[in-house]
């Protein structure tokens, strides 16, 4: 009985262990500090149509930058690690189709977004054509 109660008592203890690890790593995904870092973003556009993101953010925490469509289609994922402070990207969406896209930049508890329209200017043609002879 006494061999019994021992391998139960070792077996339960083993499953509780495996769950909370399995726990904590979903929870906290590869490792990530508790803390949030504090960060700054800017974003504009270039000259070539291209988009430039920066960041500016505190060491010792995660930051991640997104491109979403309005439908949730995730177009670009970049995380800043901890040990970065500062991050600038730049970003070609000349091969993005028309629409609006959200910009996102978030610490896991604080996210700022910034939506991104994109529109095809067509070739208009003059209203009326005029020739000299």
């Amino acid at each position: 009985m006494k061999t019994l109660v021992k391998s139960l008592l070792v077996a339960f203890t083993l499953t509780f262990v495996g769950f909370t690890a399995a726990q904590a790593e979903i929870n906290n995904p590869a490792g990530r500090p508790k803390k949030a870092a504090a960060f700054q973003s800017g974003m504009f556009t270039t000259a070539e149509g291209k988009l430039q993101i920066a960041v500016n953010k505190e060491v010792g925490g995660w930051v991640t930058v997104r491109l979403t469509n309005a439908t949730g289609k995730t177009f670009f994922v970049q995380e800043i690690t901890k040990k970065r402070s500062t991050a600038r990207m730049r970003l070609d969406v000349s091969n993005l189709p028309d629409g609006v896209y959200q910009v996102e930049v978030s610490n896991g508890q604080e996210t700022t977004t910034q939506t991104l329209t994109l529109n095809t200017q067509q070739p208009s043609t003059p209203a009326r054509f005029m020739a000299i002879h």
